[in-house]
């Protein structure tokens, strides 16, 4: 970004995560020495995106190992596998986090010996991040690619999937940036994202610095720009996404879809690999995180309904594969039938 943001930093001991929750009033930083840090970082959504979720969770673990060894050798791999598991509760819809733990499990397992372990770990940390990074550029252009010799494009994004989710320039925003750098976009409109707003915060402010042409909408004016303006897709993140192609995204997602389909507006998820579950069969299995009701009863300490009123607040929502036109990823752009081409990319990379 031109503004210089980074979504967060491995320095020399520690991990640094730009504080999201200040954005756009403010730019904080937050120094995590201990992986108890990082767990609070991402339960407040200091740190967010499923990505960034995976690649902070490697660097926790490293501090995590680091830690639970300066209390003593004894003990050590139960003491270290429960900060793990503690980890990986910190959000139980994106799979990103699981799956960056359990490759940090791994690297541990394999360890020759304690001294050995630590660097394996900080090398494998390293390694998640650097992959992040190559991901994101390679779903851009796999998404853009989707749109050769089309020009004046209208798109709709939802949430926040840029440089601030990502260790890279993100992956629904990566191909928008990449579809702006060839000349292709006339408008990107992003939703705000109630509650929390990433999409007003963070979005509009990814598209400003990168100078995207774009326009906010709140959420619930979607369904007016589809019907009286031209949208030429919608592409948006995921969380988690089943071996039959349904797909976790942040909540508001699954009403675009069945919008996009009502007015016959392709819509695309853009997602790596390490977001696909293939141990869940569909949507149904996929746990959908509930937060404070306090985040939709106010808004920085601002009181914006009743104290008392009762409050349904789902992070994310499923959005079914029949909805889905594709799945960008950075191996190319998965296309229904979803169960038969999923496994059909990952045997081909076995």
């Amino acid at each position: 970004m031109k503004q210089g943001l980074w979504s967060l930093k491995w320095d020399k001991d520690h991990l640094i995560l730009l504080d999201q929750t200040k954005l756009p009033d403010e730019i904080v930083y937050i120094d995590c020495y201990s992986y108890k840090d990082v767990v609070s970082a991402i339960k407040t959504l200091a740190v967010r995106g499923a990505p960034a979720i995976g690649v902070a969770a490697g660097y926790a673990s490293v501090l995590a190992f680091r830690e639970c060894r300066a209390y003593s050798d004894t003990g050590l791999t139960e003491r270290f596998y429960a900060a793990l598991d503690e980890l990986e509760a910190a959000r139980p819809t994106a799979v990103n986090l699981s799956w960056a733990i359990s490759e940090m499990k791994e690297v541990y397992s394999h360890s020759e010996s304690l001294e050995t372990a630590g660097a394996e770990l900080l090398n494998k940390a390293k390694d998640i991040e650097y992959s992040d990074r190559d991901m994101c550029r390679r779903i851009g252009s796999h998404g853009a690619d989707l749109f050769k010799g089309k020009t004046a494009l209208n798109i709709l994004t939802h949430c926040n999937t840029g440089a601030l989710a990502t260790a890279g320039d993100g992956t629904a925003f990566s191909v928008i940036k990449e579809l702006n750098e060839r000349g292709q976009i006339s408008c990107v409109y992003a939703d705000e994202t109630r509650p929390l707003l990433q999409g007003s915060r963070l979005t509009a402010t990814e598209l400003m610095a990168n100078e995207i042409p774009c326009c906010l909408i709140t959420d619930n004016m979607a369904a007016m720009l589809m019907n009286t303006r031209h949208i030429d897709a919608i592409i948006v993140g995921a969380d988690r996404i089943a071996l039959n192609g349904d797909g976790a995204n942040k909540i508001g997602t699954y009403g675009l879809a069945v919008l996009a389909s009502y007015h016959h507006i392709p819509f695309y998820l853009a997602a790596p690999f390490s977001t696909f579950d293939t141990s869940i069969k569909s949507g149904g299995e996929i746990v959908i995180e509930e937060r404070n009701p306090d985040e939709v009863r106010t808004y920085k300490g601002i009181q914006l309904a009743p104290k008392d009123v009762p409050v349904f607040n789902p992070a994310f929502d499923v959005t079914p594969n029949h909805l889905i036109t594709g799945i960008i990823t950075e191996k190319g752009v998965i296309v229904p039938p979803y169960t038969d081409n999923i496994k059909r990319f990952y045997k081909e990379e076995g």
